[in-house]
């Protein structure tokens, strides 16, 4: 049983894609070099004692002693080279060698995938990274920096550093599964002390800042720490304000600063914007959008999340310029204060209305609507209302998370993007 299983994991190295054969073809061509050049030494130094006709088995037919000594030399190699990857690779990993092979094939795979921009913030892009490094290591993701509330906010005013918490959901979304670590990473202070609410994430980010003396830096060494699949990104790296105007039955246009704001004023949003409006992008999400296979804004808050990054001209241009396949991945149900009783046309709408026509010219919507969940009070899921005269491409699969309906599951939405791929 043993021996079977050793040979099923010595054939798991010859895996098409693991990068190892054209290893094993130098160094067996080395050997036969080496075995050639000795072959001619001894054949200088002869006649040979009486020994080496024992020690070459010349007792043994011609035919026999080579298959005899080709198969006893290919078990030699082969256990050597066992016996170093074991040796080598002890103080790093805990597994066996089946495990090792997967994790460099799926590695391999996973640096051939395609180039794919992520673009918004919040919980809803944690979902959709965390199904895309299954996939591909080549992500980036552009987060929104008008964050103001929470932990992040406080930092924000304290020290005045950018908001880190999208970041940190973002690294620890993309994280390779250590669980302690990223559970580490995303741990939250409790009440009673000067760390309350805080997130050790965002303090590590904000520490990381001071000591690299630039925030992004911060963000690099961060996914580093946690070997993290693809880099995070700011859209730019000047302090904004998100600002909205929002219409009550009452009361007229009322305008609010502040993201964390926004969703706590009530009435309805009619437009966001930046303050100020005329902020550079940061220069590599400008390069990663450009070089993009496919770019992806969201899942996510709508004004708070998505639409930060793109009011960012820069941002938005260079989507607009990319050959990329682009996508707005709708949410699955709405959001209280900010997307009330929104179907998948008015997601679209209020894209439009901020950044233009067609700069997505695909929408992904869930279509499976036959679920039931304890909704809280203004929460429902999207409705599939498509307009008559629409511009872009609906595409609809079921893309809800079998646990929790209102949100998406990371399989399945990382499934369909890569199918329209």
């Amino acid at each position: 049983m043993t021996t079977h299983k050793q040979i099923q994991t010595a054939l798991k190295w010859l895996t098409p894609g693991i990068g190892i054969k054209r290893w094993l073809l130098l160094l067996a061509s080395g050997i036969a070099l080496l075995s050639l050049g000795f072959g001619s030494l001894l054949r200088q130094l002869y006649p040979l004692p009486d020994i080496f006709y024992y020690l070459t088995f010349q007792f043994i037919p011609p035919a026999l002693r080579i298959v005899l000594v080709g198969l006893v030399g290919i078990a030699m190699v082969i256990l050597g080279l066992f016996r170093i990857n074991q040796t080598l690779l002890a103080p790093f990993v805990h597994t066996d060698s089946e495990t090792v092979a997967n994790a460099i094939y799926q590695y391999r795979q996973r640096e051939r995938g395609p180039k794919i921009v992520a673009i918004g913030g919040g919980h809803g892009l944690a979902v959709l990274l965390r199904g895309l490094k299954r996939h591909t290591s080549n992500i980036t993701v552009i987060v929104t920096v008008a964050d103001d509330g929470g932990s992040s906010g406080r930092l924000r005013r304290d020290l005045g550093v950018l908001p880190p918490g999208d970041f940190r959901n973002c690294i620890a979304a993309l994280a390779n599964d250590e669980a302690l670590t990223t559970q580490l990473f995303q741990y939250r202070f409790g009440d009673g002390n000067s760390l309350n609410s805080h997130s050790l994430g965002n303090l590590f980010i904000t520490a990381m800042a001071e000591v690299t003396g630039s925030f992004e830096r911060a963000i690099l060494e961060s996914g580093r720490v946690l070997a993290i699949q693809g880099r995070v990104l700011p859209s730019t790296l000047r302090d904004v304000t998100l600002m909205a105007d929002l219409r009550a039955e009452s009361a007229g246009v009322n305008r609010v600063a502040g993201e964390s704001s926004i969703t706590q004023a009530g009435g309805i949003i009619e437009r966001v914007y930046l303050e100020p409006d005329d902020v550079p992008a940061y220069p590599e999400a400008v390069h990663a959008l450009l070089d993009a296979d496919l770019i992806v804004a969201g899942p996510g808050s709508l004004y708070t999340s998505v639409l930060p990054n793109l009011l960012v001209q820069d941002i938005a241009q260079a989507v607009r310029a990319s050959r990329a396949l682009k996508v707005y991945v709708c949410n699955v149900a709405t959001q209280r204060g900010e997307t009330d009783g929104y179907g998948v046309s008015h997601h679209v709408a209020a894209l439009e209305a901020h950044v233009g026509q067609s700069l997505f010219p695909i929408v992904l919507a869930n279509d499976n609507l036959d679920v039931n969940f304890d909704a809280p009070p203004g929460v429902a899921l999207v409705a599939m209302n498509i307009s008559a005269d629409a511009t872009h491409r609906i595409v609809s699969a079921d893309l809800t998370d079998p646990v929790h309906p209102w949100r998406h599951d990371s399989d399945k939405l990382a499934q369909a993007l890569l199918k329209l791929l």
